[in-house]
């Protein structure tokens, strides 16, 4: 018996070898023939009818071992159609099979994206160009933007590790530093903020369907701007490729919080459903009643929705000419509804300001994109780009309570507000890029953008309620307290990039890396102008009863005639201005070189010539005034990276940059709102920083990754927004003090659970990020005394403190499931999860305590469906916990509720077709 299992077991093992030795094998290279015949690595070659299946590598290349016979290979790749070549294999023989694809002309809505770039969409291309790279970057491309259900560019980098979004606000924190640290451009050049309070464009008004891949570099290089901290996101725009696509989508939402209201949901009049409106300032309100809006309030049914169109094609021109055309245009709307507790209170917790606040709003986003890229040959390209973004938000604000200010013992304070602004932007860009020899390359391009934001028409007013008559009275203690404004934004800016690439090679012809010189400008001019007519209410008009919903009533012509109120405003019609200049000059020089296989070098280094000029006149200077400053920055950057292994990297960055002041931080301009005013500070100078960062990599599949980030910055003179010792406890920006720092930890992973490799995707994976910081800053009083000649004072309750904005904890985590059909038919669905920490939201100042955010965490179900090859429908369930947003006032007695709300859940239901 042993010896006949023995013999078997020989048999078996010379047959098993017999055949392996009989088997032949298939070979060759996958090519992209939109892109000059470059290697595709990551296509799926498929033996039809097996699951014998293998990806291409990093060049292109695969390899499969077959028994021999005929067989049928299926070559396919994410946009590409899928290309079916015959083959017969002989024993011990390989067979040669290089194939070219092209981009199709379909596509599964925001799973598969239409005709598009290889290297700059799909996630394990990503990673790879991340892995190769020797900076340190991370990119979000639209596949991952489609599988994690995100809707705009703002949603989109709070799902990178480090990075979170303000509640309430389009404010981006990147390793816990806020608006001002971070800067925003659009493939490689510039782009202004739409809102004059900040200085970088809200991301939320870009809408993925524009974007190609969005890049967060959080370690600086020579070729950006110095004005750089926490980080920097380019926004790379759609290039089409492929035969042609017209695609519509529609889709509607509900907010439940909006719903549940909807029999008493009130928005003011004037602002129309499209979002655009074309009213201003009226004529002679100085001495008529003749503003054009009504101060009622008008019902709406608070459903919101949204259509898009897209339209793409790739023409031919000559032998190797290409002209790829992609459009865009879409318009959504939203509404949304929130009540809770809104107050200031002092050090012992008594109350300065409370309410019960109501606040009803819609939303709109108007997008039109269109780009044009023409290749000449293989050496040549040029680009367009024009973006045209119009927002509005339409808001109706009641706060109900009472105020020191307004001290009534037989009545309660009623406060409503209605606000609205319209944000336009339009961006153009000329891009280019040229092979000039061999060794030689030339970047190139230039932009032109403006940027308009009116709020035309905000009206408030307030009114002291009896609750024992019930009836409601005009209230007046300054002449501000009820009145109209109107507020105009324009600013336009310049810039341009060039830069000379020249590559470097060793005695065999072997690429070493490259040195790169060039030039960067940019030259914005900014105009602000503000009017506010005040309502000045006779005794009597203040004794007259007057109906919260019909204030018509009370403010027209026949009551202006009368005398029961009359207009004023600062300086007559003579609105109050600021305007600003700022020029900056750059020449940079960069070498990347690699010492040997596995150790490469990226140093630069950055010289900066910078001038700003504020000039106003406003309400608190009728003379006017200007204050103009001059910077000459030297900002060297390096980044080491070192291979450990073929699937691991370990990088170390170093940098210098500065932090610029905003126009509207240095004008000496108020802007009052209901619960605080902020002011400018002339004499604020920018900071400097440090920056420095170690990260560890691996990369153990093509679309998995582990990585670990230890960072920190050191910065001098940090600039804060800070409450200064004033009657009315006054909002301004300073530089708070002498040092800051701020340093963490970063992990992220991306893992498979499973996956079941054919000729259809199943498919289950995990993707998580987290980040744990530390920050700090000195508080010092006297320098803030000292460097503004003693015009603000600030009495904070400490001497040191956190950064504003910044959580200690940042966490992401989705979970996705991919499974794909028959007839191009397939689904999606992710779990997506969002938690940060506690975050200082402002400083406190005469032994009040902090003003903290406390945690919270979200969950999105978002599920994508393909039906047919040409039809799709959508699903997403948003804010599924609905939690608390809670903010208190840490007092030495114990911490004081001020402000918190719920947001709602948000469904929204869509539907595709691709012709």
């Amino acid at each position: 018996m042993k010896f006949n299992l023995r013999f078997l077991f020989i048999a078996l093992f010379i047959c098993t070898i017999s055949i392996a030795q009989n088997k032949g094998t298939i070979s060759g290279v996958l090519t992209d023939k939109d892109m000059n015949n470059a290697s595709l690595p990551f296509a799926n070659v498929l033996v039809k009818g097996t699951n014998i299946s293998v990806n291409t590598d990093v060049d292109g290349k695969y390899s499969l071992s077959v028994n021999p016979g005929n067989y049928t290979l299926i070559f396919s790749f994410l946009g590409y159609e899928s290309v079916e070549a015959p083959v017969a294999v002989k024993a011990n023989e390989t067979v040669t099979i290089n194939q070219g694809l092209s981009a199709g002309s379909y596509t599964l809505k925001d799973v598969v994206v239409q005709a598009t770039a290889v290297s700059k969409q799909k996630e394990t291309a990503l990673l790879l160009e991340q892995k190769n790279a020797v900076d340190i970057k991370q990119t979000i491309g639209a596949q991952e933007l489609s599988r994690k259900g995100v809707g705009d560019v703002a949603a989109a980098v709070a799902k990178t590790s480090g990075v979170s979004k303000q509640e309430g606000s389009n404010s981006v924190y990147v390793r816990g530093l806020g608006d001002r640290y971070n800067s925003t451009s659009m493939n490689g050049l510039p782009i202004p903020s739409n809102d004059p309070q900040r200085k970088n464009i809200a991301l939320d008004l870009f809408s993925t369907d524009i974007v190609e891949y969005i890049s967060i570099d959080k370690s600086y290089g020579a070729k950006m701007y110095g004005d750089f901290a926490g980080g920097n996101v380019d926004i790379v725009s759609k290039d089409y490729r492929g035969k042609g696509m017209f695609e519509i989508s529609l889709g509607s939402k509900v907010n439940t919080n909006a719903v549940s209201n909807s029999s008493n949901f009130l928005l003011q009049q004037g602002p129309n459903k499209s979002g655009f409106v074309s009213y201003g300032v009226p004529n002679n309100p100085l001495t008529s009643f003749s503003f054009e809006n009504s101060l009622n309030p008008k019902k709406e049914s608070p459903f919101g929705g949204n259509f898009n169109l897209k339209a793409g094609k790739t023409f031919n021109i000559g032998e190797e000419g290409k002209l790829s055309l992609f459009a865009t245009a879409g318009f959504a709307n939203g509404y949304e509804y929130r009540e809770g507790l809104s107050q200031s209170v002092n050090a012992q917790g008594a109350s300065l300001k409370s309410f019960q606040q109501e606040k009803f709003t819609y939303n709109t986003n108007t997008t039109g994109m269109f780009n044009a890229n023409y290749r000449l040959n293989k050496n040549h390209k040029i680009g367009y780009n024009f973006l045209f973004v119009n927002t509005s938000e339409q808001t109706r604000d009641t706060y109900y309570g009472s105020d020191r200010d307004f001290d009534n013992e037989n009545a309660d304070l009623l406060v409503q507000r209605g606000t609205f602004t319209q944000n336009t932007v339009f961006i153009n860009q000329l891009l280019g890029n040229d092979k000039l020899t061999d060794k030689i390359d030339l970047d190139w391009g230039l932009s032109y953008n403006t940027v308009k934001g009116d709020m035309p028409d905000r009206t408030q007013n307030k009114m002291f309620h009896n609750p024992t008559t019930d009836v409601y009275t005009l209230a007046q203690r300054t002449t501000t307290d009820n009145q109209r404004y109107f507020q105009n934004l324009t600013e336009n800016e310049a810039a341009a990039n060039l830069a000379f690439s020249y590559k470097l090679q060793d005695q065999d012809g072997e690429s070493k890396g490259k040195i790169t010189a060039g030039y960067n400008g940019r030259f914005k001019n900014r105009d602000f102008e503000a009017i506010q007519f005040n309502f000045n209410i006779s005794q009597t008009g203040q004794n007259t009863s007057v109906n919260p919903n019909n204030l018509d009533a009370f403010f027209n012509q026949a009551n202006y005639e009368s005398g029961l109120f009359s207009t004023a405003s600062f300086a007559g019609m003579t609105p109050q201005t600021y305007d600003g200049k700022q020029d900056i000059h750059a020449g940079f020089g960069n070498i990347e070189y690699k010492f040997a296989n596995k150790l490469s070098l990226v140093a630069g280094i950055r010289y900066e010539r910078i001038s700003q000029t504020v000039n106003w006149r406003t309400q608190l200077d009728a003379g006017g005034g200007t204050n103009t400053f001059e910077r000459n920055e030297f900002l060297p950057s390096a980044v080491l990276k070192y291979e450990l292994n073929e699937k691991q990297n370990l990088r170390l960055a170093a940098s210098k940059t500065y932090t610029l002041p905003q126009f509207k931080e240095r004008a000496l301009f108020i802007y009052e709102d209901v619960m605080e005013s902020v002011i400018g500070n002339p004499s604020l100078y920018p900071s400097q920083n440090y920056n420095l960062d170690l990260k560890w990599e691996m990369f153990p599949k093509s679309d998995e990754l582990f990585s670990v980030t230890a960072f920190g910055k050191y910065i001098m003179d940090p600039i804060n927004q800070i409450i200064i010792a004033s009657s009315t406890n006054d909002i301004s920006f300073v530089n708070i003090g002498d040092t800051g720092y701020a340093y963490g930890i970063e992990l992220e992973a991306r893992k498979n659970i499973f996956e079941i490799e054919g000729e259809y995707t199943n498919k289950l994976s995990f993707g998580f990020n987290a980040s744990l910081m530390k920050t700090h800053q000195d508080i010092d009083a006297d320098k803030v005394r000292e460097e503004t000649d003693g015009r603000l004072n600030i009495n904070t309750t400490d001497n040191s403190s956190g950064f504003t904005g910044a959580s200690d904890l940042i966490l992401n985590a989705d979970l996705s499931y991919t499974k794909n059909f028959r007839n191009d038919s397939g689904i999606m669905a992710t779990l997506a999860y969002n938690h940060y920490s506690d975050k200082l939201y402002a400083i406190g100042n005469e032994g009040k305590g902090n003003l903290v955010d406390k945690a919270m965490g979200s969950l999105d179900l978002i599920l994508k469906t393909k039906l047919t090859k040409s039809f799709g429908i959508d699903f997403g369930a948003r804010n599924l916990l609905n939690p608390e947003f809670k903010r208190v006032q840490e007092n030495a007695g114990g911490d004081v509720l001020v402000f918190n709300y719920k947001k709602g859940l948000t469904f929204g239901l869509g539907m595709n077709y691709q012709f």
